[in-house]
């Protein structure tokens, strides 16, 4: 028995993305809806990472790390979309083996440096309110290198964990994963062996990345709250809050759909679920952010302004 699973696993070389069940037409106008979604994504990003570069006034550990969030987003919804787009348009939806692993690698560790890199920005806002004086020193040029390199660190350890585990089931010839991309909860289901180590393994992982980033954020959020209650001046208190705004909002957005994908038990029970909240964190939240801190931050739409107003006088 033990040979004939090695010989069918070995033989697997491509797996069929499944994606959503529904008409050719309707598998059209998804792929308009996706390609829009994908193409704001690529365009808001990268209109985030340029400005922030561009602009000398952003030369702060907070654009800095914001620049890396817009590089994070872009890169992980690159991994899944463009997958994604060519197989609304055909009906073989194949994707080969080793592609598979590839896609999946490369996800795991975009979405987990994301999660430190949401931790490390709470800490940094922080800093900023809770110890301005100092705040040059704690968040000086190397430690805000060292703080993101750490992140992509725990990405990449995350990544080839899960990645081993994934990738040395035994699939015993079925290769029709019921989601749009290689995630490892659809892998997991068309195992032929049992999978219970690897569920406890995930659940484990993204429980200790998710709970232990939370953490990070909601005791920085707690010591900026006790901070901004002191100010005398509802303005100063206002406007002292308001540098936070933009990072709330984006790590309710991402840890929400995060949460509620891996960081509970029976997560995989329901595919067509798994497939809506996989949209929402894969492309949505990458289309989001650049819209979510543009809008809400002054320095980001003054500097859009300003080289905006610099190309039109020339």
């Amino acid at each position: 028995m033990k040979s004939e699973l090695k010989r069918n696993y070995t033989e697997l070389t491509e797996f069929i993305l499944l994606g959503f069940r529904a008409s050719p037409k309707f598998q059209v106008f998804l792929f308009l809806v996706f390609l829009m979604i994908y193409m704001v994504t690529v365009v808001g990003n990268a209109s985030m990472i340029t400005v922030i570069k561009m602009d000398s006034r952003l030369q702060t550990p907070m654009y800095f790390f914001l620049r890396n969030l817009s590089y994070l987003d872009l890169c992980y919804s690159t991994v899944i979309a463009p997958k994604t787009l060519a197989n609304f348009l055909t009906s073989e939806k194949k994707i080969s083996y080793n592609g598979c692993a590839t896609q999946f690698f490369f996800f795991a560790l975009f979405v987990t440096a994301e999660c430190f890199l949401l931790a490390v920005m709470a800490f940094d806002r922080f800093s900023a309110i809770c110890s301005p004086l100092l705040y040059h020193v704690h968040m000086s040029k190397k430690v805000c290198v060292q703080l993101v390199t750490g992140s992509y660190i725990c990405g990449c350890i995350n990544s080839m964990v899960q990645t081993g585990f994934t990738f040395s089931l035994h699939f015993c010839g079925e290769n029709r994963v019921d989601h749009f991309f290689c995630d490892v909860t659809a892998l997991i289901k068309i195992s032929c062996i049992d999978t219970f180590v690897n569920e406890i393994v995930l659940f484990i992982l993204s429980a200790l990345i998710v709970i232990s980033t939370i953490i990070i954020i909601l005791v920085s959020y707690a010591y900026i709250l006790s901070t901004v209650l002191k100010i005398p001046s509802s303005h100063g208190r206002s406007k002292t809050f308001s540098t936070c705004g933009s990072h709330i909002a984006a790590v309710s957005l991402f840890y929400g759909t995060v949460f509620f994908m891996y960081a509970q038990p029976g997560s995989i029970s329901s595919p067509e679920k798994s497939k809506i909240v996989a949209v929402f964190y894969t492309l949505i939240t990458s289309m989001l952010n650049p819209l979510i801190y543009s809008l809400r931050n002054r320095d980001v739409k003054d500097a859009v302004k300003k080289i905006l107003g610099g190309k039109c006088s020339q």
